[in-house]
């Protein structure tokens, strides 16, 4: 059935040439990259910066506007709670009761989907038996985006023509235009579910009324509230017809300016009218807002837009952006004093465009890179520039059908799933290394014709070119059965990576024999020379000059020492780099025979080496005391065997390396007393502390909430986004230059000197967070850090004074950061309660009610109507003068009305106490949580740091140092338990995948013997990965200089943790692996048919032969994938701290390759040579 593709495939070239046109231009149609293509159709694969690992969660929303949070939780948090809890598929109900508002998150199972889970939740809403929830509340369900959704940020601000700063607009004026222009054109955009404001003041008409006045008149608090009430309304008088001519009839009566409101008649007294600015102030004045934006030192009015669950964002953020182009010539603007026309634009300061932008470029500068490398690597390698056009057109081929099939399969496009592709740079090159090499080696030696040739060499490496795939693809089978957040996060790649490995294939074993046909069959005799009358003197000279052009481009487009190093040192180092690796693989490839025949005749001793870095990986990997637990203490504890311990603690782990975002998100925050004005000072010196560190470009902080559910904030809690500037950057002249200080070296150090400003008293330390992976944490745990401990109890005490305890002892844990651990304050927020004496009340006959309304209209107000100005929308509030309410002394004199008309004082009826209570309750399920963050110290992996907290105060509370009240129960969280989860997952499905290789590997050979030596060298390979990792924990490694540059800075070697990217990489270096040893055992089989050898020196002649057959094409994988990989390895832009763990182990392994092409041929020799013997 191969035989008969292949020789269709060259029989109609013309169907392959349609066929192959067709795909390109798809592929080329839905390339996430933003091309320009003139008229051509764009559908591109959704992109974004990094996948969306939130939890499957949706958000229910409830206001009551003035409520205390221990009002929220116990009569909304708490029933809605326990309602929701029985929703099916729900997985966890996490909620949090603040002032004024509940926000409850139903986390669902993974396999729920989006829009069914919030149909059920309205279900159960509008279920809800009467008397659930107080009157006049009503849930509402958040909007439908997820944690990644807050992809665009923006403020207000009044520009001149030049777009220079000018000011001239106060905060409610950028509020109104935020609220009702700017809001409602962006959320018209496309993609977009919410465009939420912050910053500014909400303007409200305020009645402030005196109660002396009112008890003079006569007048209670109901007569103000009818009065007003009554005079805010038109009415339609349907129709007249006059003359045949139709008229509406319009009563008008809106309220429009405050004059309206002052002249409302309240009541009248002997035909002389009391009006209510008789009886009250009545003035516009800022609405209470619980949130404040900043930006560098200054307030600002800006907003956030929300993309829609599903949607594109890099679409959405480009429509928000056509739709600012479109409103912006038409926002207000007006003329200062000064003559200058002032006009309100819209700012961005977090645009997720420039990071998406930024990753997918490291991509494809990386995946650039690879091509070059290797048409330089094959034209070294066989001197045939036809040939390396053939291998090196399978890369830009295979991404094109990657992403038709990411398009098909609803794949987005990211860091992580587009380095899928990446990091098969080895398997896809090797399958045209393969098909192209054997045709080379069959058109060298026949006379056939070319087209008869070419289909014997391609069927002679089919089966073992297609068994390989299928090993490599069925490896990636464990990270499809991953779940939560990892399988979120590495799904995409694992689609990307089989989409790869199985368009290698099919273009290997379809296009590539048409193609070589096409370049390779016009000749009558082959050769591994370019046939030019010009260069027959000299038959190198032509290779030479395409090889010198390529590395040319390379040293330009790679510039692996920087920008400022020059071309000519760039051009240097790419030179020396690419002579040093292939002038040793090109000696290795020349000797190979003879270092064969010796191995085969010393086999012991050749073993003995891949033995001992087989045993060095396992030791590296799980450490010196995995393997010597079995021994006597006294062994144990012996110097020789600690130094050993120390020096092989084993690979720490966690999750995710971070990705570099270009921001950072500081986020302390300030006491739980702390007032608004008091949080604005705060935030102000913080903002401009952060702003004088010379590398950062950007600083906008917020305090509070922003007006939506997705950002339940107390006020105590600070998020300032800090934008440092890129390393480098052009000056006036066009000339690059470092942007940084000397000493700055990262972003760590950028981190370090943000820390050192920032200490402002009042404030509590900062963990080091990033934008989105915050959002990512904060949605997915509740905390904001990306690891704590979660305190449950019975009442909130409980939980502080507890919560308290393991701070003080969590600062002495061996990992931890003993300034970044801190507790949460819970009850801390200064209650004012007034406890009503309902014997008082009784004597007076005034009802409860009565008391708490006048209490609620005194201090906090009431709106009693809104305003409708055009399009705007303004409340009306009536509440007790500044004077009557300024001080807890002037509550005793708040005036509660009789039912005989008499006026009494709030003293006679009520106690006022000072209390402290919660600023914030938290629960998980119905039980009351509290937090205690901390963070690791910086030469920690993250599971290790968390492993060894837990560890120190449980024997902390085996010893009685802590004792563990009764009702109290706490559990470690954060993104750690990741990690944790995918390892349980992958020590269960990984045996199962290997269990299946090694019955296809079975199929193909026919021969356990066989499978098993194929396993071998893949377990050799593995080790390599874990040597190379081993190596860049150690400070010896790379540490010397070459051209100036520091070869640790540039490979940027730094200790590595066994995240989930890096097995990733193990899995992406297992189907090299797995190739190289199908392909030499295809090819040992081939060579024993042919033979027969029935002497022990023709069994080993017959591996030798077999062994130079391979030898070359397997050198070629390795140099393609070692050289292609160094451009990975090296790259510093967004998305490479990502890349470079995956590409770690695939570099070891191949490095170490050199040592499988000896244990494959080794063990296959002494298999047989038993049999014979």
């Amino acid at each position: 059935m191969l035989n008969k593709l292949i020789k269709y495939c060259l029989n109609n070239p013309l169907v392959v040439g349609i066929f192959l046109t067709a795909v390109v231009l798809w592929g080329i149609m839905v390339a996430p990259f933003d091309w320009k293509l003139g008229d051509l159709p764009r559908d591109p694969i959704p992109v974004d910066a990094i996948p969306d690992i939130g939890e499957n969660q949706q958000i229910v929303f409830t206001k009551w506007p003035g409520r205390s949070p221990q009002d929220i939780e116990d009569q909304i948090t708490y029933p809605l709670t326990t309602a929701l809890l029985g929703v099916p598929d729900v997985k966890t109900v996490r909620s949090f009761s603040m002032f004024g508002f509940s926000t409850i998150y139903v986390i669902f199972n993974e396999n729920a989907e989006f829009y069914w889970s919030r149909s059920r939740i309205l279900e159960k809403l509008n279920s809800l038996p009467s008397g659930t929830l107080p009157q006049n509340v009503q849930p509402t369900l958040g909007p439908d985006a997820t944690a990644l959704g807050q992809v665009f940020w923006y403020t207000l601000e009044g520009q001149d023509k030049d777009g220079n700063p000018t000011g001239g607009w106060d905060l409610q004026e950028l509020r109104s235009i935020q609220d009702w222009t700017v809001r409602y054109a962006l959320q018209s955009a496309n993609g977009v579910a919410e465009v939420a404001s912050i910053g500014g003041f909400v303007k409200e008409y305020q009645i402030d009324v005196n109660p002396i006045a009112m008890r003079e008149h006569g007048i209670q608090l109901t007569d103000v509230f009818n009065a007003v009430r009554q005079s805010n309304l038109d009415v339609g008088a349907r129709t007249i017809e006059v003359n045949r001519v139709e008229y509406m009839v319009r009563g008008l009566g809106f309220i429009k300016s405050l004059e309206d409101i002052e002249y409302t008649v309240v009541k009248s007294e002997n035909n002389v009218p009391i009006y209510i600015k008789d009886v009250a102030h009545v003035a516009l004045g800022p609405a209470l807002r619980r949130g404040v934006l900043d930006k560098e030192g200054a307030e600002a009015v800006g907003g956030v837009v929300v993309a829609r669950y599903g949607e594109n964002p890099l679409a959405t953020i480009k429509s928000v952006k056509e739709k600012i182009k479109e409103i912006s010539p038409g926002l207000p603007s007006k003329t200062l004093a000064d003559g200058t026309v002032s006009q309100v634009m819209i700012v961005p300061f977090y645009d997720r465009t420039g990071l998406i932008y930024e990753t997918l470029g490291t991509l494809n500068h990386a995946l650039r890179d690879e091509i070059l490398i290797t048409i330089i690597v094959i034209l070294i390698m066989v001197m045939h520039f036809r040939s390396s056009l053939l291998i090196s057109s399978m890369l830009p081929l295979t991404v094109l059908v990657v992403f038709i099939g990411m398009k098909l399969f609803k794949v987005d496009a990211n860091i992580v799933a587009l380095s899928g592709i990446a990091i098969a740079i080895g398997t896809i090159v090797d399958m045209g290394i393969v098909v192209t090499e054997n045709i080379l080696r069959h058109l060298e030696k026949s006379k056939e014709k070319t087209k008869d040739v070419i289909i014997k060499a391609v069927s002679e490496v089919g089966g073992a070119v297609i068994t390989a795939v299928s090993t490599t693809v069925i490896s990636f089978l464990p990270v499809f059965t991953m779940m939560g957040a990892e399988g979120k996060l590495f799904k995409p790649l694992a689609y990307t990576k089989t989409f790869a490995l199985v368009a290698s294939v099919i273009i290997a074993l379809t296009i590539l024999p048409v193609l070589a046909n096409l370049l390779l069959g016009k000749k009558k005799k082959p050769a591994f020379r370019l046939e030019l009358d010009i260069l027959k003197r000299y038959p190198w000279l032509g290779n030479g000059i395409v090889i010198f052009l390529v590395i040319l481009i390379l040293s330009g487009t790679w510039a692996p020492l920087g920008l400022i190093k020059g071309f000519f040192f760039n051009l240097i180092f790419v030179v020396l780099l690419i002579g040093l690796i292939m002038g040793g693989i090109t000696a290795f490839t020349k000797v190979y025979p003879r270092l064969l025949r010796w191995a085969l005749d010393h086999k012991a001793k050749a073993l003995s080496l891949p033995g001992f870095v087989t045993a060095f990986g396992l030791v590296v990997w799980l450490g010196f005391g995995t393997f010597t637990g079995w021994l006597p203490k006294f062994i144990q504890s012996s110097s020789p065997m600690v130094a050993m311990n120390h020096a092989f603690p084993g690979l720490g782990k966690e999750f995710m390396p971070p990705l570099d975002e270009g921001s950072f998100l500081y986020m302390p925050t300030t006491m739980p007393h702390a007032g608004m004005e008091e949080s604005i000072d705060v935030l102000q010196i913080l903002d401009k502390a952060l702003y004088s560190v010379p590398e950062v470009e950007s600083v906008v902080g917020k305090i509070g909430r922003v007006d939506s559910p997705l950002d339940p904030a107390p006020l105590s809690m600070v998020e300032s986004i800090v934008a440092y500037k890129p390393e480098y950057g052009m000056d006036k002249n066009g000339e690059t230059i470092r942007l940084w200080r000397d000493h700055i070296r990262s972003s760590d150090d950028i981190w370090d000197e943000l820390v050192k400003v920032a200490q402002i008293p009042g404030t509590t330390s900062a963990p080091k967070l990033q934008p989105i992976s915050t959002r990512l944490v904060m949605l997915q745990s509740g905390m904001r850090a990306p690891m704590g401990i979660k305190v449950k109890g019975p009442d909130l005490e409980s939980i502080e004074s507890f919560g308290l305890v393991l701070e003080k002892h969590l600062k002495n844990a061996p990992g931890v950061k003993a300034d970044m651990v801190f507790a949460d304050r819970i009850v801390g927020k200064p209650y004012l309660e007034i406890d009503i004496d309902r014997k008082s009340i009784a004597r007076y006959g005034i009802a409860l009610q009565q008391v708490q309304h006048a209490i609620e209209v005194a201090v906090g107000g009431m709106p009693i109507t809104t305003t409708v100005e055009g399009r705007e929308r303004y409340p009306v509030r009536v509440r007790y003068m500044r004077e009557f309410r300024d001080k807890i002394e002037s509550l005793d004199n708040i005036l509660i009305p009789t039912p005989s008309g008499a006026q009494i004082p709030l003293i006679q009826l009520a106690d006022v106490n000072y209390v402290r209570g919660p600023q914030v309750i938290k629960s998980e399920d119905t039980f009351k949580m509290g937090y205690v963050l901390f963070d690791k110290q910086n030469e920690w992996a993250e599971v290790d740091a968390v492993e060894s907290a837990q560890g120190y105060l449980n024997e902390l509370i085996q010893n009685g140092t802590i004792k563990v009240p009764n009702g109290v129960s706490f559990t470690f969280a954060g993104s750690y338990e990741n990690q944790i989860r995918a390892s349980k997952k992958l020590a269960v499905v990984l045996p199962l995948a290997l269990g299946i290789i090694f019955l296809i590997l079975y199929f193909q050979f026919k021969r356990v013997s066989t499978t098993i030596i194929v396993f071998s060298g893949i377990f050799v390979a593995w080790s390599g990965g874990f040597t190379m990792l081993w190596l860049y924990g150690q400070d010896w490694f790379l540490n010397f200089s070459i051209l100036g540059e520091n070869m640790r800075d540039l490979f940027q070697v730094h200790p590595v943790n066994l995240s989930v990217a890096v097995w990733v990489g193990f899995l992406a270096l297992f189907g090299i692996a797995s190739d190289n040893g199908v392909i030499i055992s295809t090819y040992l089989d081939q060579s024993f048919e042919q033979r027969k050898p029935d002497t022990i020196k023709d069994i080993r002649e017959a591996v030798v032969f077999a062994g130079e057959r391979r030898i070359r094409p397997a050198m070629m994988t390795v140099a393609t994938t070692i050289l292609a990989l160094i451009p990975v390895l090296t790259s510093t832009g967004r998305g490479a701290d990502v890349m470079i763990p995956m590409a770690i182990p695939s570099f070891g392994g191949m490095v170490f390759a050199i040592l499988t092409t000896f244990v494959v041929p080794i063990l296959y020799s002494f298999i047989r040579e038993k049999e014979i013997t």
